[in-house]
C-alpha cells in the first residue's frame, strides 16, 4: 500500500524542464513586468539609480534565489516533496514552538495566493494603456472578469490546459530574452552593474536608498515556489531550468536599464520600462503573451494554495473541509471553500488597490514573512537533519536574516497607507492558530485507560448472546499512541446504556508520518479473537480514505488467515459479499459545566465554531454515512466551582 511521489517528469529531462517552466516559474518569471517600474517610480532617471537598482536585483536573485532556494532549501527533500509543511514535518520533533513560524509562513503563502493573481494580471492589462488605442482601457473590470473566469474553471481541473503551460512560458522567457538583447547589445556598458559596489552605493548614498529595497525584493517573489512545487518537477529539473530562467530575467532587466539610460526625459512619466522595450508593432502581441504568462502564474499560486490547505488539514492546522480531485492527475486537488475564499480575496484586492503599483508593498510584505519563516525552519533542518556544523549554520542563518529583515522593514514601511489587506492575513492566522492549539488543549484533556483492565469485560460482552448483536465488526478511531491504551470515552460507548456486542472490535489508529506518501499498516491482536488494533501510517499528502483502507486490510487478513476471522464476519449475508461493519464516530461538544478563563473561552469556542462550519469527522475520514454511528459526548475542561444548593419549604 505504498505510493510513490515521483513522476516521469521528476527526473532530469527536456520534458521535465518544460513542465518545470510551466509550473514553477510563472510568479518569478513575470516579475520584470513591474520591478523596475516600482523602483524608479517618479524619481529622476540617473545613472546611480538605474545601475544601483540593477545591481541590487542581480545580487538579490543570486543570494535569495540561487543560494538560498536553489542550493540550500531544495536540500530539504521530503521524499521528493517540498513546501513549508514538508519542511515542518521534517523538523517538528525538534521544538514544539516551530508550529508558530509554520503557521505564519503558511499564512503568508495563502495571502500570496490572493495578491499574486491581481498584481500579475493587472500588470499585464495595464500595458494596454501604453498602446495608442482610441478608447480608455477599464483595467479593474477586465482584471475582475479574468480572475473570476480563472476561479470558475478551477472545479473542472487544469490537466488539459496545463499541458500548454510549459510551451507558453517558454515563449514568454524567449520574449524576455530577445527584448532584453535588443536593447542590451547596443548598450553593453550597463553590464558593469554586476559589480556589487553599485548596489552598496545606491543603498548608502542615494536619498532614501534603503527604502528602495521594497521594490528590489519584487524581483525574487516567486522563489518560494521553487521549493513548494519540488514534488511536481524534481529538484534536478528546477536547478537545470533556473540557469535558463535567470539568464532570461537578467537579460531583460539589463535591457530595461539600457533603455532607461538612453531616455531624454527626466522621469518615467507613468511609463512602464518593460513595455517600452517592445517595438510599437509588437506591443499588442507582447501584451497578449504577458497576459497568458500572468494567468499561468496565477494558476500556479491557486493550485499551490489547494495543496497547502490540504496538507494543513492533514497536519491539523486547518479545519476539515471538502476536498475533491477534479482529474486523474496525481496530487491535483480542488477545495471549493478555499477557491471561494481566494476568489473573493483577489477581487477585493483589485477593487481596494485599483492598480498593480499600489499592491507592490503588500505583495512584498507577505513574501518576506514566508521567506523568513522558511529560513527559521531551514536552520533546524540543516542543523539536525543534515548535521551541519552549528557555527556554519548559524552564520548562514544570520546572513539571510539580515537580508530578509531589511526587505521586510522596507516593505512594511510602504504599507502604512493601505494596511487593511492585513485583515485577510489575520483571519488565516487565527484560523490556523485556533485549530492547532485548541486541538492540543482538547487532546490534553483526553483520558486514556489501560485496555487490559477491561479485557475480561469485553470478552464477556463478546460471548453474551443474550445481548443482541450490534454488528459483526465494530470500529473505533483512536488517538492512543500506545497499543495497550484506549480512550475512556470509547469504553463508555461500548459498555454504557445499551452495550454494543460485536464479533470483533477494531481500534483504528491513524499516524501521520513525516514522509508525504507513506501508506502502510500494522496489525496487533489485543484480545485474541475479540479486539484488533490497526496502526495505519499515512503520509501528510495522502487523503484519509479510512473505510477503503479498512476494507482492503480486512481482505488481506481474510486471505492470509493471520488473524482468525469468523466466516460470518467476511460473508454474513448470503446475498452479499460485503462485510458487516459499523464505524463509531464520537463527536465532542462543550459541556455547560465548564468555567473558562477569557483566553480559553475564546480559543475553545472558536475551535468548536470552526468544527461546526467544517466537515464532520465521518466525511473527513472518508466514511460512508450508512456505515457510521455518530455519538455525542460532553467535554469538561474547567469544571465550575462547587456550590451549595439548599431546599426550602
Amino acid at each position: 500500500m505504498e505510493q510513490k511521489s515521483s513522476t516521469n517528469t521528476s527526473k532530469l529531462s527536456s520534458a521535465g524542464i518544460l513542465v518545470t517552466l510551466g509550473i514553477i516559474y510563472g510568479d518569478i518569471g513575470t516579475s520584470p513586468l513591474y520591478v523596475l517600474k516600482a523602483i524608479i517610480g517618479e524619481k529622476p532617471i540617473e545613472e546611480k539609480l538605474v545601475l544601483g537598482a540593477i545591481s541590487c536585483i542581480v545580487w538579490t536573485l543570486f543570494l535569495q534565489t540561487s543560494i538560498k532556494y536553489i542550493w540550500l532549501t531544495l536540500k530539504a527533500d521530503n521524499a521528493g516533496e517540498g513546501g513549508i509543511f514538508s519542511l515542518y514535518a521534517l523538523v517538528r520533533r525538534r521544538a514544539k514552538w516551530l508550529a508558530i513560524p509554520t503557521i505564519l509562513g503558511a499564512t503568508a503563502l495563502l495571502a500570496d495566493g490572493i495578491i499574486t493573481p491581481p498584481i500579475s494580471v493587472a500588470s499585464a492589462i495595464e500595458g494596454l494603456e501604453t498602446a495608442n488605442l482610441p478608447f480608455t482601457i477599464p483595467v479593474v473590470p477586465i482584471v475582475v472578469v479574468i480572475l473570476s473566469l480563472l476561479f470558475f474553471f478551477q472545479r473542472f481541473g487544469t490537466h488539459q490546459i496545463g499541458r500548454a503551460f510549459g510551451p507558453a512560458m517558454l515563449l514568454w522567457f524567449a520574449m524576455l530574452l530577445f527584448l532584453g538583447l535588443y536593447h542590451l547589445v547596443p548598450n553593453p556598458e550597463v553590464l558593469k552593474a554586476i559589480n556589487p559596489a553599485y548596489a552598496f552605493d545606491l543603498l548608502r548614498n542615494y536619498p532614501n536608498g534603503f527604502w528602495l529595497l521594497g521594490g528590489v525584493f519584487l524581483a525574487t517573489t516567486g522563489a518560494e515556489a521553487l521549493y513548494s512545487d519540488m514534488g511536481h518537477c524534481g529538484k534536478q529539473n528546477i536547478r537545470a531550468s533556473w540557469i535558463f530562467v535567470k539568464t532570461c530575467l537578467l537579460t531583460n532587466y539589463f535591457g530595461q536599464a539600457a533603455w532607461l539610460l538612453n531616455q531624454s526625459a527626466s522621469t518615467l512619466q507613468g511609463k512602464n520600462p518593460f513595455y517600452q522595450l517592445m517595438p510599437e508593432w509588437f506591443l499588442l502581441i507582447g501584451i497578449a503573451i504577458a497576459t497568458v504568462a500572468t494567468i499561468i502564474a496565477s494558476q500556479a499560486l491557486i493550485t499551490g494554495s489547494y495543496t497547502l490547505v490540504n496538507e494543513a488539514m492533514n497536519l491539523n492546522f486547518w479545519p476539515r473541509v471538502a476536498v475533491r480531485q477534479p482529474s486523474e492527475s496525481k496530487g491535483q486537488v480542488y477545495i471549493p471553500s478555499v477557491n471561494s475564499i481566494l476568489w473573493i480575496g483577489c477581487v477585493l484586492m483589485i477593487l481596494y488597490f485599483r492598480s498593480s503599483a499600489h499592491m507592490e508593498a503588500a505583495y512584498g510584505f507577505s513574501i518576506t514573512v514566508a521567506m523568513m519563516m522558511t529560513s527559521l525552519l531551514l536552520f533546524y533542518f540543516l542543523l539536525y537533519r543534515l548535521n551541519w556544523n552549528k557555527i556554519s549554520v548559524t552564520l548562514i542563518f544570520i546572513g539571510f536574516a539580515c537580508v530578509e529583515l531589511s526587505f521586510f522593514i522596507a516593505n512594511t514601511a510602504k504599507i502604512k497607507e493601505r494596511w487593511k489587506f492585513l485583515f485577510f492575513e489575520l483571519f488565516i492566522f487565527l484560523t490556523m492558530y485556533t485549530w492547532y492549539y485548541a486541538r492540543k488543549v482538547n487532546n490534553k484533556k483526553m483520558r486514556f485507560v489501560e485496555l487490559g483492565q477491561y479485557a475480561s469485560a469485553l470478552n464477556t460482552l463478546h460471548k453474551n448472546e443474550s445481548i443482541p448483536k450490534h454488528t459483526s465488526h465494530l470500529i473505533y478511531l483512536t488517538k492512543a499512541n500506545q497499543k495497550a491504551q484506549i480512550e475512556e470515552k470509547i469504553l463508555l460507548s461500548i459498555f454504557s446504556k445499551k452495550p454494543k456486542r460485536a464479533e470483533l472490535y477494531w481500534f483504528f489508529h491513524l499516524n501521520r508520518t513525516e514522509e508525504p506518501y507513506t501508506l502502510t499498516y500494522a496489525i496487533s491482536e489485543i484480545i485474541k479473537g475479540v479486539a484488533i488494533r490497526i496502526d495505519l501510517n499515512i503520509g501528510f499528502r495522502v487523503p484519509a480514505k479510512t473505510e477503503l483502507y479498512f476494507k482492503s486490510i480486512l481482505q488481506d487478513l481474510a486471505a492470509s488467515k493471520e488473524v482468525i476471522l469468523p466466516e460470518s464476519n467476511t460473508s454474513p449475508n448470503p446475498f452479499s459479499n460485503e462485510p458487516d461493519f459499523k464505524f463509531v464516530v464520537i463527536e465532542k461538544y462543550l459541556s455547560v459545566e465548564n468555567n473558562f478563563s477569557l483566553r480559553e473561552s475564546l480559543l475553545l469556542n472558536s475551535y468548536f465554531f470552526l468544527k461546526k462550519v467544517g466537515q464532520d469527522d465521518s466525511k473527513a475520514f472518508g466514511l460512508e454515512r450508512a456505515d457510521v454511528i455518530t455519538e455525542w459526548t460532553p467535554i469538561v475542561y474547567q469544571p465550575a466551582e462547587p456550590f451549595s444548593l439548599k431546599r426550602i419549604s
